[in-house]
C-alpha cells in the first residue's frame, strides 16, 4: 500500500513538473506560429486554440496572421524629366507563409526591412520611368473644366470677338498635358513589380498607395515660376487686346474728325463761292449804276491797306495816287 502512493506520489510529482516546463501553449486568434526544435521547423500552426509541444527543446515564434500595414518614409525621386518630387508611399501586406518567413526573415522587424528595400525598388523604377503628371495626376477633368464663365464675367464690356480671343488664350494657356496612365495606374505597376518578389519570403503584398506627394523645393520655384508666367501671359492679351481696340477706337475717331473736317470745308468752299459770286454781282451792279463812284471807293480801299505799310514814300507822282490830288481822279 504505501508503495502504491509512493508511486502515485511520484507521477504526481512528475506530471507537475511537466506542466510546470510548458507543454502546452495558446496560439490566440489573429496568430500563426512556428514551433522550432534545435533551429530546426518541426511544427506549423495556423489555427486559434489550445497547443502541444514538447517542453524545453521546442520553442514557440509566434507571427500576426492578421493584414499588417507598412508605412515608408517619404523619398525624392526624379522623374521621366529629372524632377524631383516627395513621394510618400503605404503599403497593406500579410504573412501567408510562416514557415517560409521564418526560414528567410525569421522576425518582423526583418520583414520589415526587406519591405523597405523591395516596395522602394519598384517605386523608384516606376517613378524614374513616367513623366510628372502621371504621377500627380489620376485624370483629364481638369482640362474639361469649363473657363468661359470666368473669362465672361472679367470681360464684361468686351464685345464678342474679344471674349472670344481672351478665352481661346486663357484655355490654351491653362490647359494641361493629357494624363494616359495616372497615380492609381502607377500604384498598381508598383504593385505588381514588387508582388513577383513578396512571395519568396512568405509574404503576399495586398496593395500599394502613393499617399501623397510634393514637390521638391526647387522644382515648387519652378512650377510657381511657370504660373506666374502663365499669369503674365494672360495680363498681357488682356492689355494686347486692349491696345488693339484703343488704336481701332482712335483710327475710327481719326476717320472722322477728317470726314467732318472735310465736309466743313467743303461747305465752306461752296459758301465763299456763292459769297464771291454774290460780291462780285453786287460790284457789277455798283459799277454800272456809277462807274466814278466804283473807282474812287477802289481806290481809297487800296489805300487803306497798303500806305499804312509803307515805310518810306518817296514820290506820289503816278496814277496809283491820283484820288490824293483831285475828286475825279485826273
Amino acid at each position: 500500500m504505501n508503495k502504491l502512493i509512493t508511486i502515485l506520489v511520484v507521477i504526481a510529482v512528475v506530471v507537475v513538473v511537466f506542466f510546470m516546463l510548458g507543454p502546452l501553449y495558446v496560439i490566440e486568434e489573429g496568430e500563426q506560429a512556428v514551433v522550432i526544435r534545435f533551429g530546426e521547423i518541426v511544427d506549423v500552426q495556423r489555427d486559434a486554440g489550445l497547443k502541444f509541444k514538447t517542453p524545453v527543446i521546442d520553442n514557440v515564434i509566434r507571427y500576426p496572421k492578421r493584414i499588417q500595414s507598412w508605412d515608408g518614409d517619404p523619398r525624392r525621386i526624379p522623374t521621366e524629366e529629372n524632377q524631383f518630387i516627395w513621394v510618400d508611399m503605404t503599403a497593406r501586406w500579410q504573412i501567408t507563409d510562416p514557415e517560409l518567413f521564418y526560414a528567410s526573415l525569421t522576425t518582423l522587424e526583418a520583414g520589415y526591412s526587406r519591405l523597405d528595400d523591395v516596395i522602394e525598388s519598384s517605386l523608384r523604377r516606376v517613378i524614374t520611368n513616367n513623366r510628372l503628371h502621371e504621377a500627380v495626376r489620376d485624370t483629364n477633368l481638369i482640362n474639361q473644366i469649363d473657363r468661359s464663365d470666368a473669362v465672361e464675367a472679367d470681360v464684361e464690356e468686351l464685345d464678342e470677338e474679344g471674349v472670344e480671343q481672351i478665352e481661346e488664350l486663357i484655355t490654351v494657356t491653362s490647359q494641361q498635358r493629357e494624363v494616359s496612365r495616372g497615380r492609381q495606374e502607377l500604384s498598381n505597376e508598383m504593385l505588381e513589380s514588387a508582388a513577383e518578389v513578396t512571395p519568396d519570403f512568405g509574404v503576399k503584398l495586398i496593395d500599394t498607395v502613393i499617399r501623397q506627394i510634393r514637390y521638391s523645393d526647387d522644382l515648387t520655384e519652378s512650377v510657381y515660376d511657370r504660373m506666374v508666367s502663365e499669369r503674365n501671359r494672360i495680363a498681357q492679351a488682356y492689355r494686347s487686346y486692349g491696345e488693339g481696340r484703343k488704336e481701332e477706337i482712335l483710327g475710327e475717331l481719326e476717320n472722322e474728325r477728317q470726314q467732318i473736317i472735310s465736309t466743313a470745308e467743303r461747305e465752306a468752299q461752296e459758301i465763299r463761292g456763292d459769297a464771291d459770286a454774290q460780291a462780285a454781282r453786287v460790284y457789277s451792279e455798283a459799277y454800272q449804276q456809277d462807274p466814278n463812284f466804283f473807282e474812287f471807293w477802289r481806290a481809297i480801299s487800296s489805300y487803306e491797306q497798303t500806305l499804312p505799310r509803307f515805310r518810306k514814300t518817296l514820290t506820289t507822282d503816278m496814277d496809283y495816287f491820283n484820288f490824293l490830288y483831285s475828286e475825279d481822279g485826273q
